[in-house]
């Protein structure tokens, strides 16, 4: 594999919503992405909740999303460095991705320098000022007791539960998900808090579901996903510059970019 191609990055596949059919839809179109970015691909970074719920089991893992691993697979044997982000549908990760398919599974926020520029990486939720409901429930998620206690409950019962629930979360932040909140932006506040400690050029984050690039002071960028289920959309770095691209979509479609030097 050369080192003089691209580096990519996408999130929020939710693969297993909201029904089989749609969801099997969906993976054969990122699976279609994947092999679109293979040749030029430098190394891939998927910023969590690829799936609508995924838990692992000592022996066991969810069924399906077969294309989806096994192009993950093929990527990694030919030697592009996978990264996954457990997003707030999919942390419960044990080895399978490790072990299996030779990808590097990271369940914090992330620094690198990419093509060089500092970049800092994460799904993005829970991080920024209130939602304090939510960071319990995340705290008890990442609780190795709890997670231990779900773990006694059989697959067939766990699993068919972590989708109802999934589901209902997911229902419920879907209108709020979709709209811009200009400076109440919690990851926009996030990045600005980091932003007075030290410098970073990019902040990519998904969770939100809606592609944003939002100018910040001192030439930082932050930049949100977006999905691959309204938007289709993904990150792309060239030569240092870091954008925002379609797949399977109007070209003629633009998106939110926002432009803010709040510092407080």
């Amino acid at each position: 594999m050369s080192k003089s191609g691209n580096i990519y990055f996408a999130s929020d596949f939710h693969l297993g919503a909201p029904n089989h059919e749609a969801s099997q839809e969906r993976e054969r179109k990122v699976v279609r992405w994947l092999r679109s970015i293979q040749d030029n691909c430098d190394e891939l970074y998927l910023l969590g909740d690829l799936f609508d719920f995924w838990f692992e089991y000592k022996q066991v893992v969810p069924k399906g999303f077969v294309r989806l691993l096994g192009t993950l697979g093929e990527m990694s044997d030919a030697g592009i460095p996978i990264h996954f982000f457990g997003g707030n549908h999919d942390i419960w990760t044990y080895g399978y991705f490790e072990d299996e398919l030779g990808i590097q599974v990271h369940k914090k926020p992330l620094v690198r320098e990419l093509q060089g520029k500092r970049v800092y990486m994460a799904h993005g939720d829970g991080l920024g000022p209130g939602d304090w409901n939510y960071k319990f429930l995340k705290k008890v998620f990442n609780n190795g007791f709890f997670q231990w206690l779900f773990a006694r409950v059989h697959p067939n019962t766990g699993i068919w539960a972590g989708n109802y629930f999934s589901g209902r979360s997911r229902d419920a932040h879907s209108d709020g998900d979709a709209q811009f909140h200009d400076d109440g932006e919690y990851l926009t506040q996030y990045c600005q808090g980091l932003l007075k400690k030290e410098h970073f050029d990019y902040f990519v984050f998904g969770h939100r579901h809606l592609p944003l690039q939002v100018e910040l002071k001192d030439n930082a960028t932050y930049f949100n996903l977006g999905d691959m289920i309204s938007y289709n959309t993904f990150g792309v770095m060239e030569n240092g510059e870091f954008r925002l691209d379609h797949f399977e979509k109007n070209p003629s479609d633009r998106f939110l970019i926002k432009s803010t030097n709040r510092v407080e």
